[in-house]
């Protein structure tokens, strides 16, 4: 392993504090796992993981220092990535009561709900500056091999906020059995939940490349 137990150790905190902070991939994670359940919720989580994926293949590749260095190609991600996010929140807000609606009446198709959360991750550009500026300070060409370094590091976070939004999502679908017998307190969290997103790929919409 190039990296001394300190550094690793170092890193994982960091990844981690970086995980806890809410923001797309956590309200899409929970949305999911309270509208559809557990097992929509975990797999969401997954849809994430695999998001991260691409973006450590992207950065291990060099790809995402090309993506920060063009100022078109970013600005393209960004908006794709806002008006997704803003599509995903309008359709919360104009869900109707079958938001809770018991499991088994759910029309919820899981291959959906896993590539709804790569989307989620892959077309939000800053998670590409997120392994810029966080995963990228650790690798040293001393340790070795930039792209084994890389892909290490990037494979460690997966891991980490994987198993996070897993538990997100298993927490989420319980709630949501509980909100299917408080219906008015399963709206509030519906719209406060599709107005999160909606605002968010607003901010992101409108945030500068750095």
């Amino acid at each position: 392993m190039p990296f001394d137990y300190s550094t690793y150790a170092l890193f994982c905190a960091g990844a981690f504090a970086l995980i806890l902070s809410p923001g797309p991939d956590f309200f899409y994670v929970a949305t999911r796992g309270i509208a559809g359940g557990r097992g929509a919720g975990v797999v969401s989580a997954f849809g994430i993981g695999a998001g991260l994926v691409v973006h450590t293949v992207l950065a291990a590749s060099g790809l995402t220092l090309l993506l920060l260095a063009s100022p078109g190609v970013f600005n393209l991600v960004k908006w794709i990535g806002a008006a997704y996010l803003i599509f995903i929140g309008i359709k919360l807000l104009r869900a109707g009561d079958e938001f809770l609606a018991p499991v088994e009446k759910r029309d919820f198709k899981l291959a959906a709900v896993f590539r709804q959360g790569v989307l989620t991750n892959v077309l939000n550009p800053k998670v590409a500056l997120t392994f810029a500026a966080f995963v990228l300070p650790f690798v040293h060409s001393e340790r070795g091999n930039a792209t084994t370094q890389i892909l290490i590091l990037g494979a460690t976070l997966c891991v980490l906020a994987t198993s996070w939004f897993c538990f997100i999502g298993f927490f989420a679908g319980n709630l949501g059995q509980l909100l299917g017998n408080h219906p008015k307190i399963g709206r509030g969290v519906r719209l406060f939940s599709g107005l999160a997103l909606a605002l968010l790929g607003v901010k992101l919409a409108l945030g500068q490349r750095p």
